[in-house]
Formats: C-alpha cells, sequence, structure tokens
C-alpha cells in the first residue's frame, strides 16, 4: 500500500490489521484464504500474487461502503508465525481459528488456540463447512464452550461467524468483523517515522541474493533506506509489493519483498530502517553490544540452553510436563521450551526445531508422522516419544548431564606437611615431611598452602625414604624430596599433590 499522506511528525492514524489464519489441517484454513485472495484482490493484481510472498494485502469494503485494507500472512502450517511467537515478536493483531461444522474440535485446534493465546492477539472463530449436508453449527458451538473457547450467545464475546470458505457464504460477514475487532483494537501507526517491523520470511535466490519478506507495522520505507535486521542490512534499492510489483515506498501494514541482505535475517526477528549505511552500521553496533560479546582476556561462565518443541496427547498433560522439568536443575546447563502443543509431531514441529542444532522434539502419548520422521532424520533433529511422564524427566536429566560444559578441576591425591628444609638452590628445594593423607609420587604436580591459602605451584622431581630413593610414598611415612617451584616452601607449610581431571 503506497503511502502519499502528508501528516505531522507525530500525528498516528488508523493502521490496517494484520491477520493469521489458524486451526486443524483439514479445516479449511487454506480454501478460506483462497477464496478472500480471489474475491477481494484489487482488480488486476490477483495473476501475479499466487505464491509471491508469504503475505498480502486484500481490498474490503466495511460496512459504509469505505475500502479497506487488511494484511494476511499467508503460511502454511504457520511456521513464520511460530517463529515470531518463539522469538516474542508480535505481528499479527488478530487471529482467525477456523473450526469445521462437520469434525468439531480436533487437537490441532487446541494447538492453535494455545498459540492464539500465548500470543494474546484477539481472535475470531470462523465455523466452516456450513455448507456440507453434515455440518452442525449448534453443535460445533457448545464443543467449543466445552473446551472453554465463549462464544458470543454463548457464554462468552468471543466473535463467532458460521461460513462456507467454498462457496463464499458468511465470508463478507468475517471480514466486516475482521475490521471491527481491528476498530475496537484501535490499531495506530505513524507515517512519517522510519519504517520497522518484522521478518515474515528469508531465503537465498541463487541469482538475486538474499531476501527477505518485511512486514511494516510502523513508519514508512522509502528506496534509499537501509534495513537493518539484528547483524543483517540491506540497501533498499528496489521494493516489491504483494503482487510482484516494483513500487516506490511502503507503509504499514504492508509485506514487501527487500534484495540485498548481508546475511540471511531470522525469521521473527525485528527490523528497523535507516536513513545511509552510516546509520545502519550503528543499529547494528546497538544490537551486537546487547549481546555482550566476550572480551578475549576475560573468562565468562554462560549457561548451556537446550531448546525444546514438545507434543502431548491433551492441554493438562502440557501442564504436567512443565511442572515436572521445572524440577530439573543444573548449574551450568537449563531447558527452554520454544513451542508446544496438542497432537502429533507434524513437519512444522521439526521445521520450528531446526532453527537451533541443539533443538530436541518430545512427544506424550502422541506419534510423529511419516514425513515429519522422515525430515527430523535428515535434519539430524532428535525426537523422542514416551508414553510415561517421568521417563520425559529422566531424559532430560540424561540430555543435561550430556550436553553440560565440561570443565578441568584439580583434584587432591594427598597432604603432606613440611617438617625441615634441608637447602635451597635456585628454583630446586630439599625438604623433609609426612604424608597425613593419601600419598605422593614423583612427578606430581602440587600446591604449596600456607595457613590454608595457596600461595603457589610446584612439582616433585624426586623422593626419598631411608636415603633410598623412591617413587611414591603412602600416609603416614616420613620421606624426603626435592621439589621445584618459584615459590619459597618453609616448615609448617602443606604440599598437596594433585591431578587434573575434566569433569
Amino acid at each position: 500500500m503506497a503511502s502519499t499522506q502528508k501528516e505531522q511528525p507525530n500525528i498516528t492514524t488508523e493502521r490496517p490489521p494484520i491477520i493469521v489464519v489458524m486451526g486443524h489441517i483439514d479445516h479449511g484454513k487454506s480454501t478460506l484464504l483462497d477464496y478472500i485472495r480471489k474475491t477481494n484482490v484489487v482488480a488486476g493484481e490477483a495473476g501475479g500474487i499466487t505464491q509471491h510472498l508469504s503475505a498480502y494485502e486484500v481490498v474490503h469494503k466495511d460496512q459504509k461502503g469505505v475500502n479497506k485494507h487488511i494484511t494476511f500472512l499467508d503460511t502454511p502450517g504457520h511456521e513464520a508465525f511460530s517463529a515470531m511467537r518463539a522469538r516474542g515478536a508480535k505481528v499479527a493483531d488478530i487471529a482467525i481459528l477456523v473450526v469445521s461444522a462437520e469434525d468439531g474440535i480436533k487437537a490441532q485446534t487446541l494447538e492453535a488456540l494455545s498459540a492464539i493465546k500465548e500470543s494474546k492477539i484477539p481472535f475470531i472463530v470462523a465455523i466452516n463447512k456450513i455448507d456440507k449436508p453434515s455440518a452442525n453449527i449448534e453443535k460445533t458451538r457448545n464443543e467449543l464452550a466445552e473446551k472453554e473457547i465463549y462464544t458470543e450467545g454463548y457464554g462468552g464475546d468471543i466473535p463467532c461467524v458460521p461460513i462456507s470458505a467454498k462457496t463464499g457464504l458468511g465470508v463478507p460477514e468475517l471480514l466486516d468483523m475482521m475490521l471491527l475487532v481491528a476498530e475496537i483494537a484501535e490499531l495506530k501507526a505513524n507515517l512519517n517515522l522510519p519504517a520497522e517491523g518484522v521478518v515474515a520470511e528469508a531465503h537465498v535466490d541463487p541469482k538475486r541474493g538474499i531476501s527477505a519478506t518485511l512486514i511494516i507495522t510502523n513508519g514508512t520505507l522509502k528506496k534509499g533506506m537501509c534495513v537493518v535486521a539484528g547483524d543483517a542490512y540491506a540497501p533498499v534499492r528496489a521494493i516489491s509489493d504483494h503482487t510482484g510489483a516494483l513500487i516506490e515506498e511502503a507503509t504499514f501494514s504492508s509485506p514487501v519483498r527487500i534484495t540485498g541482505f548481508s546475511k540471511i535475517p531470522a525469521v521473527g526477528s525485528s527490523f528497523k530502517t535507516a536513513s545511509s549505511a552510516k546509520s545502519a552500521r550503528v543499529l547494528i553496533d546497538v544490537h551486537c553490544s546487547s549481546l555482550a560479546p566476550v572480551s578475549p582476556n576475560t573468562v565468562v561462565q554462560t549457561d548451556v540452553v537446550i531448546p525444546l518443541v514438545i507434543k502431548a496427547d491433551v492441554l493438562g498433560t502440557l501442564e504436567a510436563i512443565e511442572k515436572e522439568l521445572a524440577k530439573v536443575t543444573h548449574e551450568k546447563i537449563c531447558w527452554k521450551i520454544i513451542q508446544q502443543g496438542v497432537g502429533d509431531i507434524t513437519e512444522n514441529d521439526i521445521k520450528s526445531a531446526s532453527g537451533s542444532p541443539d533443538t530436541i522434539v518430545l512427544g506424550f502419548r502422541v506419534r510423529i508422522d511419516d514425513n515429519a520422521a522422515s525430515l527430523a532424520e535428515k535434519l539430524k533433529i532428535p525426537v523422542e516419544t514416551f508414553a510415561i511422564i517421568y521417563n520425559i524427566t529422566d531424559y532430560i536429566e540424561k540430555v543435561i548431564k550430556e550436553r553440560a560444559p565440561k570443565e578441568r578441576v584439580e583434584e587432591s591425591t594427598g597432604k603432606i606437611k613440611i617438617l625441615r628444609v634441608f637447602s635451597k638452590a635456585k628454583d630446586k628445594q630439599v625438604l623433609g615431611g609426612k604424608v597425613l593423607e593419601g600419598m605422593i609420587a614423583t612427578g606430581s604436580s602440587i600446591k604449596i598452602v600456607r595457613r590454608d591459602t595457596e600461595i603457589g605451584k610446584g612439582k616433585v622431581l624426586e623422593l626419598q625414604q631411608q636415603k633410598i630413593k623412591t617413587n611414591e610414598v603412602k600416609e603416614g611415612l616420613e620421606f624426603g624430596t626435592m621439589i621445584e617451584s618459584k615459590m619459597e616452601i618453609a616448615v609448617g607449610d602443606v604440599i598437596e599433590p594433585f591431578i587434573s581431571v575434566i569433569r
């Protein structure tokens, strides 16, 4: 949507809503989006938009006859929406929960509902397939109420619109409801600010380089600007709208494609714009400094995070699993649920897990479908399923033990008290002592302890008992020794032989 309106710098205007459609795989999400796209795009645009971007705009006349823009996220399986949610980004303003009037509530319906609630955005229930002979709208609404989805007239205030995505029956009313919910939400933005928003998708084109689909949530994007998403940036030399047409500028809530990124920006990451490459570098520096880089001369101990994708048979089980996992703690490693839901493990779950090589997919009383299993094997993503909840805890404890960062520690093998100092020449000292604990051996590394404080280190060069050389002396025996150390050892000091081990 091009921006030509001139406004005062601090004046905000109404912003078109950004909509995401979710629900069970067979309940008509794609059919609904296809119908809306084919019947509500601006004349002449329909031929170019199919599969061009993962988001597109439609125009719908509101009840006053005014043309209103609506942006839809067209993401099969909602991978982008899941990734955005996992990164804490809010891009969709309203969700549509599609439920079949034939089949009612399914596991993926509840999974979609969980995702919507987690994102804390308003949603509308669209009861689809009302044209089918076996459709039962009342039964479906009662099922919704049983799952604590209280629609208008059934104990709640969640809008509910019966539709047929196939014939288009009720779809205009659904679009009207989207605009009404958007009006109540009072979506506002400022045309005069530099554009910002969220990365909806990114990929590498062998010929054109790295490109990304951006959803603008505020401000205006113009040619000549520079887009920055994390530490990835792109000079805006060309802007493609959702039809593939080149435009001079775009504003909220438009989906656009920009090509020429320095690296692939993370899907779901926020982007900002700068007026010049120099200003863009400042934004990148700010982003990088926020990551707290480690100085080469500084040792910082950081936690290792194990990302988890969890699927379970029912919502209550997910809560129980979370409570069990909360009991699994480690001082240097932790786990983090990046996605969870109800139903079998699908390709979308594996794709969500593919964002990090360390992610594990866990299933409880669910199966993994064949396509998901094949993709998991290809991407080398571990998938484990369980029937007993405590086995999940045991498995995570095992993984944490395996992945915990290893560190080298010094284990004491003995404790020796120095009784006499015979001689000292350069760094070598001849001493007499007694083994209080453990043993001491020729070649051992030692710590020198004075008044319970380590004051230096050294090495045992030679051991003698009764003036006869020996390789080791055990607990309770006295001996003579030659020790190499820069620290002068005194009577009363304690030396502790030690070995270095990796734990």
